[in-house]
């Protein structure tokens, strides 16, 4: 592996993130102000902490990995908020989450196996 992009879970997560932006735009000005940024900035988060921390020591890389978790399980929170207020079907919301949790394991097993 060359860099950060050969990552599959940066892959994935990259590939997600548009689909999650214009999915929040297709929503009141209301709500993209409120949880859409929220939303747009953690599955954001994700790929990006994966690409800051890559060029760092081994320990602050897994550090960038937990950030990554983090923003993955905040934007889980996010998603069933959205679909509790009526923003996102129980179908969107299921195959978003279905998603984003191969992003969670695909972190927490890089994380594991990162030297």
């Amino acid at each position: 592996m060359r860099n950060y992009a050969d990552l599959d879970v940066f892959q994935r997560s990259k590939k997600l993130y548009p689909l999650m932006y214009a999915r929040v735009r297709t929503w009141k000005d209301i709500d993209q102000r409120e949880l859409g940024s929220q939303i747009i900035r953690a599955a954001n988060s994700i790929h990006a902490n994966i690409a800051e921390g890559f060029g760092k020591s081994p320990a602050e890389f897994k550090r960038y990995l937990a950030m990554s978790l983090g923003s993955c399980d905040e934007l889980l929170s996010h998603l069933s908020d959205a679909q509790a207020v009526g923003l996102l079907s129980l179908k969107e919301t299921k195959t978003l989450v279905d998603e984003y949790n191969i992003v969670g394991k695909q972190l927490n097993k890089l994380r594991q196996a990162w030297k």
